[in-house]
C-alpha cells in the first residue's frame, strides 16, 4: 500500500503526540525553572524584598552573634587574667607569709620592735627633759613674779608708811594749831599711832607668813625634786643590776649548753665503742659455736668407731668361747671326725675371714660418709662466713650511700640557706636603711642581720659524719636551741 507524504505525516504526527507532549511539558517545566533562577539571581540583592530583609536579619544576627562571642572571649580573658593575678597576689601573700615565719625573720622583725622601743624611749626622754626644762622655766617665772609682787609689797608699804609719815605731820601741826585739844589730841594720836602700829605689825606679820609659806613650798619642790632624782637613780640601779643579772644568766647557760654537748660527744664515743665490742663479741661466738660444733661432730664420730670396734671384739671373744666349746665338745670324738672337723675349721676361718672383711669395707665407707658429712658441713659454713661477710660488705656500701646522700643533701641545704641568707640580708638592708632615716639604735638590727648561714647561728662548716657544727643543739636530733649569747649591757650602751 503507498501512502501521500501527507497522511503518512499525519498517522505519524497521532502517534508520537503523548510523546511529543511529554516533551514539551518538560520543556515549558525547564524553562520555568531557570526563568526561576534567573528571578531569584535577580532579586537576590534586592533591599526591600521579604529574602532580603531575612537575609540580612540573619547576617546582621551571624555579625551580632561573633561580636558577643569576641565580647564573651575578651571577658574571659580579663577573668583568666584576674584569676591569674588573684592567684599571684595569693602565692606571693603565702610567700611573704612563710617568709615572714621564718626564725631569722621573727628575730629581725623583734629586733626591729627593739629599735622601735628604744627610739620610743629616747623621745620619752626628751620630753621629759623638756618638761623638767618648762617646769624649771615655769618655777623661775613663779618665783620672779613672787619678787615683783614682794617688791610692790614693799613699795605699797613704803608709800603707806610715807602716807603715815604724812599724817603724823599734819597730826603735829594740828596739834601745835589745837594745843586746847591736846590732850585729846595726844590720846587720839596715841590711839591711832597704836592702831597703825598694830596694823603694821600685823601687815609684816602677813608678809613674813607670806614669805615663810613662799619658802616652805620652795623647799618642798626642791624636796619632791631631789625625791625624784634619787627614784630615778635607784631605779637605773636596779636595771644596771637585772642587766647584769641576765648576763650572768646567759653565761651559765652557754657553759650548761657546752656541757651538754661535750657529753652528747662521750655518749656518742661510748656508743659507737659499744656497738664495735658487740660486733667482736657476736663474731667470737659465732667462731666459738662453729669450733665447738666441729669438735662435738669429732668426738661423736670417735666414740661411734669405738663402739664398733668394742662390738666387733665382743663378737670375736663370744666366737672364740663358742669354738672352745666346740673343740672341748668334739675331742672326745677326735679320732672318728678329726676330718670333718678339720674341714669344719677350714670353713669357719674362711667365713670369718669374709665377714671380717664385709665388716671392714662396712667401717671404711661408714668413715668415708661421716668424713664427707663433715665436709659437708665445713662446706656450708664457710658459704655462711661467706654470705654473712657478703652482707656486711653491703651493709657497709650501704652505709656508704647514705652517708653520701647526706653529704649531697647537706650540700643542697647549704646551697639553700646561702639563697635564703642573701635574700634575707636584702630585706634586713632595706629594713635597716628605712630605721636608719628615723632613729640611731640600729645595734638590735645589725645583731639580728648578721651572717647565720648553716641555719644555725654559727658559720657553716660541715664537720665529722656530716655534721652541721654551726647548730647549738642539746641532742642528736640537731634540735637547736635559742640563741640566747648576746653582747654584755656596757658594750650596748657604749653602741648607743
Amino acid at each position: 500500500m503507498v501512502l501521500p507524504k501527507a497522511e503518512w505525516e499525519r498517522i505519524q504526527d497521532n502517534l508520537d503526540s503523548t510523546t511529543r507532549e511529554a516533551a514539551r511539558i518538560l520543556a515549558e517545566k525547564k524553562e520555568r525553572e531557570e526563568m526561576h533562577l534567573r528571578s531569584k539571581a535577580a532579586v537576590k540583592d534586592w533591599p526591600n524584598t521579604i529574602m532580603g530583609l531575612a537575609q540580612r536579619k540573619l547576617k546582621a544576627k551571624k555579625l551580632r552573634e561573633e561580636r558577643e562571642e569576641e565580647e564573651r572571649k575578651l571577658l574571659d580573658l580579663e577573668e583568666q587574667r584576674f584569676q591569674a593575678a588573684k592567684r599571684k597576689e595569693a602565692l606571693d601573700h603565702a610567700k611573704t607569709y612563710l617568709y615572714y615565719q621564718n626564725e631569722r625573720v621573727k628575730g629581725l622583725h623583734s629586733a626591729l620592735l627593739l629599735a622601735e622601743v628604744l627610739k620610743e624611749r629616747d623621745a620619752q626622754v626628751e620630753f621629759k627633759k623638756l618638761k623638767s626644762d618648762v617646769n624649771k622655766k615655769k618655777g623661775e617665772e613663779k618665783e620672779h613674779e613672787h619678787k615683783e609682787a614682794i617688791l610692790r609689797e614693799e613699795e605699797k608699804a613704803h608709800q603707806c608708811y610715807m602716807n603715815q609719815q604724812a599724817l603724823r605731820r599734819d597730826q603735829l601741826e594740828q596739834i601745835k594749831e589745837h594745843k586746847h585739844q591736846a590732850d585729846l589730841a595726844k590720846l587720839e594720836d596715841k590711839r591711832e599711832g597704836e592702831q597703825i602700829q598694830r596694823l603694821n605689825r600685823l601687815y609684816q606679820l602677813e608678809i613674813q607668813r607670806g614669805k615663810e609659806k613662799e619658802q616652805e613650798e620652795k623647799v618642798e619642790r626642791q624636796r619632791l625634786h631631789h625625791e625624784h632624782v634619787t627614784e630615778q637613780k635607784i631605779i637605773k640601779a636596779v636595771e644596771e643590776q637585772k642587766e647584769m643579772e641576765e648576763d650572768d644568766r646567759i653565761r651559765a647557760h652557754c657553759k650548761a649548753k657546752e656541757t651538754i654537748a661535750k657529753l652528747i660527744k662521750k655518749k656518742e664515743a661510748e656508743m659507737r665503742r659499744l656497738t664495735q665490742e658487740h660486733q667482736d663479741k657476736i663474731v667470737y661466738q659465732l667462731a666459738v659455736q662453729m669450733n665447738e660444733a666441729l669438735k662435738r661432730e669429732d668426738d661423736r664420730l670417735a666414740k661411734d668407731i669405738a663402739k664398733k670396734e668394742a662390738e666387733q671384739e665382743k663378737k670375736r671373744k663370744e666366737k672364740e668361747a663358742k669354738e672352745k666349746a666346740a673343740i672341748k665338745s668334739i675331742a672326745e670324738h677326735r679320732a672318728t671326725v678329726m676330718k670333718m672337723k678339720v674341714e669344719k675349721e677350714r670353713e669357719e676361718k674362711e667365713e670369718g675371714k669374709k665377714e671380717l672383711h664385709a665388716l671392714m669395707e662396712k667401717n671404711c665407707i661408714y668413715l668415708e660418709t661421716e668424713k664427707a658429712k663433715k665436709q659437708r658441713q665445713r662446706d656450708a659454713n664457710m658459704e655462711v662466713q661467706k654470705i654473712q661477710i657478703q652482707q656486711m660488705a653491703e651493709k657497709q656500701a650501704k652505709k656508704q650511700q647514705e652517708k653520701q646522700a647526706d653529704l649531697d643533701y647537706d650540700v643542697q641545704r647549704e646551697a639553700i640557706a646561702l639563697f635564703k641568707e642573701r635574700e634575707f640580708q636584702s630585706y634586713a638592708k632595706q629594713v635597716i636603711e628605712s630605721e636608719s632615716k628615723t632613729t640611731h639604735h640600729l645595734y638590735p638590727l645589725l645583731k639580728a642581720s648578721k651572717d647565720g648561714r648553716g641555719l644555725g647561728h654559727g658559720p657553716f662548716s660541715r664537720g665529722r659524719e656530716g655534721i652541721n657544727t654551726s647548730f647549738q643543739s642539746q641532742d642528736g636530733a640537731g634540735g637547736q636551741l635559742p640563741c640566747c649569747s648576746c653582747t654584755p649591757a656596757q658594750e650596748v650602751k657604749n653602741m648607743k
